[in-house]
């Protein structure tokens, strides 16, 4: 593995992952993540995501094998043949969500999403959101479970089992997506310009309460939340020959 390219594996705490892992470097050797010129993450599609945050910061290519629960990002497993495989890998470049939120006690967070920014009521009683974009009221109160922003590569995850749209790699368009609304009721979300800043403030947050999650990092009771794309972080991720994420995109809408 050496003479090719020098790899870094990392695993999810799974068994089969971990198993995978072992059988790995023992075969191809281990190379520090800063000193590899690829990462192979084993695991599923929230694995995947937790190291493509973790190794952003290197500028390093992720190349992910499927040894977890969902799949969608990652390829199929099989250790014969991995020196070509990741040779020939195609690579597709993601640029994730900038979450803002605002807490009711007047405290502000930050993080960053590759799937989606998600609202969602914490109580028995509906969230009321107002949606504001670029600075321009759009909806003064949707009466929801919750609503969310989704990039391309997440529109198949959460977005898609809100009935949100799939959206293709380089489409330059971000998904707003209801979660069971009442009211519009006719209201199913809208398709923005990547460019667009997603503004939700929360109405009476105290008697509904509202938490917001960018990608599996909660912030609860939320006042207000803004979300942007942030083309000022990307994430590189490789997929085999004729497997790569647009394709995959459009192979979902026609299953």
């Amino acid at each position: 593995m050496q003479s090719e390219r020098a790899v870094s594996f990392r695993a999810s705490e799974a068994r089969v992952a971990q198993e995978a892992l072992s059988d790995l470097t023992g075969r191809f050797g281990q190379t520090p993540p800063d000193e590899a010129d690829v990462i192979v993450a084993l695991g599923g599609d929230g694995f995947m995501l937790d190291t493509l945050k973790d190794v952003q910061p290197l500028d390093k290519p992720v190349y992910g094998m499927h040894r977890g629960t969902v799949g969608f990002l990652m390829n199929e497993f099989c250790m014969d043949g991995l020196p070509k495989r990741l040779r020939e890998a195609e690579e597709a470049v993601i640029n994730p969500l900038h979450m803002r939120a605002e807490t009711a006690g007047g405290n502000a967070e930050e993080a960053l999403a590759i799937n989606e920014v998600s609202l969602l009521r914490e109580g028995s009683q509906a969230a009321r959101l107002k949606i504001s974009v670029d600075g321009k009221s759009r909806l003064d109160e949707l009466v929801c479970d919750g609503a969310m922003v989704s990039t391309p590569a997440g529109s198949t995850a959460y977005n898609y089992s809100a009935h949100g749209p799939i959206l293709p790699i380089g489409s330059q368009v971000l998904a707003l997506t209801a979660v069971a609304p009442f009211r519009p009721r006719r209201w199913r979300g809208a398709l923005l310009p990547e460019t667009a800043t997603v503004r939700f403030d929360v109405l009476n947050p105290a008697k509904r309460p509202v938490m917001a999650d960018a990608d599996g990092r909660p912030v609860r009771n939320v006042a207000a939340v803004e979300v942007r794309s942030e083309p000022g972080v990307r994430h590189r991720i490789l997929f085999d020959p004729g497997h790569g994420l647009e394709e995959r995109l459009i192979r979902e809408q026609f299953v």
